[in-house]
Order: C-alpha cells, then structure tokens, then sequence
C-alpha cells in the first residue's frame, strides 16, 4: 500500500473517531430521578441515575424543596409532575409522578452554554461535559466560586470546589478558621478539617483548655486520635505540660487521664508523660503495679516497671522463684535473670 493512501487512510479513521467524539460530548444527559421525604424541613432527597455512554453513575443529596420550581409536593394522593431545577451549570428537566411525597420519573440534563466560558474567567478551565454535570448536581454556583477564589487558596481546582461543597468548606468556615488563628490556605487542609470535624470553635476551644495549636497537621490529628479540650485540661490539672506531640502519643496508645488517675492511687504520681507512653506501650498497668507490691516490691522505679514487662518479669516468674526459696532478689536481679534465660 503506497504512503499516500495509508496517510489519507489514516485521518480518514482520525476523521470519524473525532466526529464520534463531538457527538458523545454533545449528548444530552439523562436518566431516572427518584424523590424521598428528607429528615431536614424544607428538603428532600433526590437521587440520580445516569447510565449514558455505558457507565453508570448515583448520586443522592437532599435538596431544597422551593427549587424544584413547578412541583407541589403538598397534594395528596398520586400525580403526574413536570418540575425544573435550574442552577448555574446548567438545568434537570424532570418527568413522573409522585405519591404523597415520595416519587420517581426521569430527567433530562440541559448544561448552562456559558457557564464553562465564565468559570474560565475564574481560572477555571478544562470544563468538560461530564465536569459540568458534576458541578450542576453539587450546585457549584458562580456566586460561590466567585467567593472562594477570593480566600487565596492554594490547589485550587474544579475537583476542589466540588469536593467543598461535599464536605462543607465554605467562605465562612474558611474566614472562621483563619479568624480562630489557624493559617489555613491549602485546599486539600481545609477538605481534612471539614471530614474531621476541625472547626473554629475546636481551636477556640483547645486554646480556652490553654493549648494554643495552629498546626493544620495537628489539629487533624487532635480529632483523628480523639484529643479534646477536656483532655488537655484534664493533663494540665494533673500537672502535665500539654504538649500536642505526646498528646497525641497519649491518645494513640490509650494514657488516658482516667489511667493516669489509676496510677496516682498505686503511688506512681506524676510519672514523666513519655514513662506513661512507655507504660502504655509495654503494659505496665495498675494490676501489674498492684501485683508487684503483695510480693513485696512496694514502689520500683519507672524504668524498672518498664523494663520487667520488656524482659517478662511478671508476678508469676517472681511467684515461682520465690517458692524456690530465691527471695529478697532485688529487680535488676530478676531481669538479669531473665535476660540469661533463668526460670
């Protein structure tokens, strides 16, 4: 086959899989909407169904209710319902019925024409059908964008406006954070505080406890290990710098002031914040502690407790060498003992 016909050839095939492609990027979405009663006045539940170009798509939110212009969800019994929602990307024309509140029908989606061209003046570019669709189903509004995109936020992308309508980032929370001393200007941070629960008021909070934190790593890890106001005034009470590291160390490995407290009854008041954390690692506990002491070890050291749970001298080993008449064997004894594998 000569070049010339293998090249027209060629861009022949170029010519249909890129006519193939306007077409599919110019297909209307659609597909089956279904409508709950939503636990929140004035909302609904709507989910989407969307099956086009094979691949299969559910989503489900609650809506405001006073959107779904021309649907009154006041009558009773069953009817046939033609309602719009109407948003910046675009618009859902619905179809079907519904039957004491509750219904189901299809939809059809119709994207706003320029609303990808006006996003473009945001910054925002590479809009695509699908991209589109996303951002009309999560409301990602003109209005919105137009706000966080003055916050001076870094990563920030289309993903990461829809990503914070999921999750709750607003302008308000952003400038709530930042009020509460917490310089926050990455996207993907903001995102974490909102899943995490890392809000004003929890560093307002920390900071009302006497723990000042405005570490965005720390603070998400504050609320992933459970580190709450009242623990750090429980540590500080107890006599305890709170410092987030061990904090957080404390959370991880279960010191918690209630444990702390245990101790204190057993005469292990104050113990050093990283010899509670070594406790906790090696299990040196109050029953330990508690056990120790009818045999006659009435206040080892801390490190001593340590390192007998290390080298497993436990009450049973120091029972039996006792009832072999080894008594009075002071701890570095027994752990050299079961260090050179003496039972």
């Amino acid at each position: 086959m000569k070049l010339h016909r293998v090249m027209g050839l060629i861009l022949a095939v170029a010519g249909i899989a890129l006519g193939l492609a306007t077409v599919l990027r110019g297909q209307t979405q659609s597909g089956e909407w279904t409508i709950r009663k939503s636990d929140e006045p004035g909302k609904v539940e709507v989910s989407l169904t969307d099956s086009r170009g094979g691949h299969h798509f559910h989503s489900s939110s609650d809506w405001e209710v006073k959107e779904l212009t021309g649907l009154d969800l006041s009558k009773p019994g069953k009817q046939d319902v033609n309602f719009t929602v109407t948003r910046d990307a675009g618009r859902f024309e619905c179809e079907g019925y519904v039957k004491d509140g509750e219904g189901a029908g299809l939809f059809r989606f119709v994207p706003d024409p320029k609303y990808a061209q006006e996003m473009k003046s945001f910054g925002f570019s590479g809009i695509d059908s699908d991209k589109q669709w996303a951002m009309a189903l999560h409301d990602i509004t003109l209005k919105f964008t137009r706000k966080i995109k003055s916050r001076n936020l870094q990563n920030l992308d289309t993903d990461k406006l829809i990503a914070f309508k999921i999750h709750g980032v607003t302008p308000e929370f952003i400038d709530g954070i930042r009020g509460a001393g917490v310089s926050a200007s990455d996207s993907d941070k903001l995102i974490a505080f909102c899943i995490h629960g890392v809000s004003p008021a929890f560093v307002s909070d920390l900071r009302s406890a006497g723990l000042a934190v405005i570490d965005s790593d720390k603070l998400i890890a504050f609320r992933i290990h459970g580190v709450t106001p009242e623990m750090v005034r429980s540590v500080r009470q107890a006599g305890y710098e709170a410092d987030p590291d061990k904090l957080i160390a404390m959370r991880i490995h279960g010191a918690s002031p209630e444990w702390i407290e245990q101790l204190k009854k057993c005469g292990y008041d104050h113990v050093d914040m990283d010899k509670l954390i070594a406790f906790r690692i090696h299990g040196v506990s109050p029953d330990f502690i508690s056990e120790l002491q009818k045999l006659g070890y009435s206040h080892p050291e801390p490190d001593q407790l340590i390192a007998m749970r290390i080298h497993g001298v436990t009450p049973d080993y120091i029972s039996h060498l006792q009832a072999r008449g080894m008594k009075n064997l002071t701890i570095d004894q027994l752990v050299s003992m079961r260090i050179h594998g003496i039972d």
